[in-house]
């Protein structure tokens, strides 16, 4: 019995130290299979947006190529979450277009964005926006913590195989991580800004590899319909412009090439970040004759001006370029059209080879009118074709400057694109704008000169001086400020009309080369002589003013040749010198007569109304609509 019970007790023992070890084998090998997994840094594309991905630090690689304007940046530095983080981390310098690592750090949401042009992306401004981040190339030092004693540190990956998910286009669902200490709850949400979030500075177990952290529903490589999230732009300030694009569509241009310049206007429309406070864009297409595709106040954002375009049919007919500019001279920029007056006018026309009408006149209009003409070429007639061209020189003689800033000549219709940037950066440089209508530029201005006996030969030549100080203030040609000199005593005498000097120089000859007359001061007449040989003869489009110099009383009535010269929109400022009557140029002066008349006790002192008068009709001018 004794005997049974040793041999049982051997048996179990024996047995209880075949598990052990088997249990030990056991344990090494599963050691053995299980792996700890790989890090590997997701790769994201081109049209992620920050917001879009819910860590408030994340690395990601992004791939080539992601310099496309297609991919919309907002801000400088710092970026609206709204914005591609590959096309951020290229604007700022951190990547270029062939793509690599970048770090991603959420801040707080900024009250402005400002748009920026830099490495080959143009960023867009915005008002304000909820949420921002910054971009770096410190991808080494993120997420490091140690998991164990004697471990070490790894990067804790935002998601797997991203790429995989992307393609097969299936939507990502959000990990739900564990209680932590002392909540019943965590929450995936940004932390403020330079902060880092409890789960990533504590748990760094919690983020495992596999885990998607984009916000539910994100779809890749389609763009996302989330109109509560859309920023609502109100373009680029610093573009303030109202432009229209004429573009060819006659049936020589084809339908294909007709694609090619649609494609081209959507790349600029998107280039420029069109809105309120920025620039506004419509289309006029020409054939045999032109037509609106849509005005200034149609659509007030980029993305809807890229899907009016695309809705663009071509109409065919001839290339009537000429016709399509008196067009949009005398109905396309019009405050019922949405023209703001305060904005620049530019007119950009599209040619695939020559007009099939002329351009000069109607183009001369439109620059009196205060357009900017910028003239695009699409494969210029050859030599062989040149004596087919209706009017040489024809880009030449309608933009608005013949100094090649107005004028981009293109080889052929596929090398388009590469004017987008070009085009854009000039019709937005304002300050260069420079038949853009001003004080300055926009006048038909004729003096009224005083010769009577009583102001003797050495003040007659400082009223010359007078009169040439003011004109020199303007910009004068034959399509901007023109000046005319009307002398009168008893008599009156046309000096020079508007029609006969047409540069700065020759009209500042002419001034000096006025002779003294010399007889009695008989104003009244004088004012309706020049209502009728001076201002008969100003442009419809140009305002009228008559500047009047007198050193005493009128021999006749001033009171109806003034209230005439007032009804005909001649805006009149009346210059008193020494014996003038105070009444009688109160009379003669436009109203508020405060703004219109002025009075010297001495010849020597008109000097200093030089700038009180070119400071008044600079003022009246800015207060009025200007279309």
């Amino acid at each position: 019995m004794g005997i049974a019970v040793l041999t049982m007790k051997a048996s179990v023992i024996e047995m209880f130290l075949v598990l052990l070890v088997t249990g030990i084998h056991s344990n090494k090998e599963m050691t053995k299979k299980i792996k700890r997994p790989k890090f590997t840094v997701p790769q994201i594309n081109c049209d992620v947006r920050a917001g879009k991905i819910i860590n408030p630090e994340f690395i990601v690689k992004c791939p080539a190529g992601c310099q496309d304007p297609r991919y919309h940046v907002y801000g400088t530095d710092v970026y609206a979450s709204y914005s591609s983080v590959c096309g951020a981390a290229v604007h700022s310098g951190v990547l270029d277009n062939s793509g690599g690592k970048i770090l991603v750090r959420k801040v707080a949401g900024q009250s402005g964005y400002k748009g920026s042009y830099s490495n080959g992306v143009q960023s867009l401004s915005l008002p304000r926006w909820r949420e921002s981040f910054v971009v770096s190339g410190e991808t080494t030092k993120a997420y490091q913590s140690p998991s164990a004693p004697g471990t070490t540190a790894q990067p804790v990956p935002l998601m797997q195989a991203l790429g995989t998910t992307a393609v097969e286009g299936t939507h990502t669902i959000l990990p739900k991580p564990p209680p932590s200490a002392g909540s019943t709850t965590s929450s995936l949400r940004p932390q403020p800004a330079g902060q880092r979030s409890q789960e990533l500075a504590g748990e760094p177990e919690l983020w495992k590899p596999g885990s998607v952290l984009l916000d539910a529903g994100f779809v890749p490589k389609k763009e996302l319909s989330t109109q509560s999230l859309e920023p609502v732009s109100q373009g680029d300030p610093s573009c303030k412009v109202d432009l229209s694009f004429l573009i060819d569509g006659s049936a020589s241009i084809g339908k294909r090439r007709f694609r090619i310049q649609k494609q081209f206007l959507a790349d600029v429309a998107q280039a420029l970040d069109v809105g309120p406070a920025g620039p506004l864009m419509g289309i006029v297409q020409y054939g045999d004759n032109p037509v609106t595709q849509f005005n200034l106040k149609t659509h007030m954002n980029s993305r809807d001006v890229k899907t009016a375009i695309e809705k663009i049919t071509q109409r065919g007919g001839l290339s009537n370029v000429g016709r399509a500019i008196s067009f949009v001279t005398q109905n396309f920029f019009s405050k019922s059209n949405g023209n703001r007056g305060s904005a620049p006018n530019v007119a950009v026309v599209m040619v695939d080879g020559w007009p099939t009408d002329k351009v000069e006149e109607a183009s001369r209009f439109a620059r009196e009118s205060g357009i900017n003409i910028f003239f695009i070429t699409m494969e210029g007639a050859s030599e062989n074709e040149k004596q087919y061209v209706l009017e040489p020189n024809f880009a030449n003689k309608a933009v608005c400057r013949t100094n090649g800033f107005y004028s981009l000549s293109v080889q052929n219709w596929f090398s388009l694109h590469k004017t987008v940037q070009p085009l854009v950066k000039r019709v937005c440089d304002t300050d260069r704008l420079a038949c853009s209508k001003t004080c300055l530029n926009s006048a038909d201005i004729g003096f009224i000169i005083d010769g009577s006996s009583s102001v003797g030969t050495g003040n007659f030549r400082t009223v010359l001086q007078f009169v040439a100080n003011l004109s020199k203030e303007f910009e004068i040609s034959d399509t901007d400020t023109r000046i005319g000199a009307v002398q009168y005593t008893y008599e009156q005498r046309l000096e020079f009309g508007f029609d006969v000097y047409s540069t700065k120089p020759d009209v500042l000859n002419a001034i000096k080369r006025v002779g003294y007359w010399s007889g009695g001061t008989s104003t009244g007449a004088a004012i309706n002589y020049a209502l009728e040989q001076l201002f008969k003869k100003s442009k419809p489009n140009k305002r009228k003013l008559m500047i009047l110099i007198t050193d005493g009383r009128s021999y006749d009535d001033v009171r109806i040749p003034a209230m005439v010269a007032h009804h005909e929109g001649v805006i009149t400022y009346a210059i008193g010198v020494a014996w003038a009557a105070q009444d009688e140029l109160e009379v003669i002066a436009t109203h508020p007569a405060r703004d219109h008349a002025f009075f010297v006790d001495e010849f020597d002192h008109l000097y200093k109304v030089v700038p009180k008068v070119i400071q008044n009709i600079c003022t009246e001018f800015n207060s009025q609509p200007r279309n």
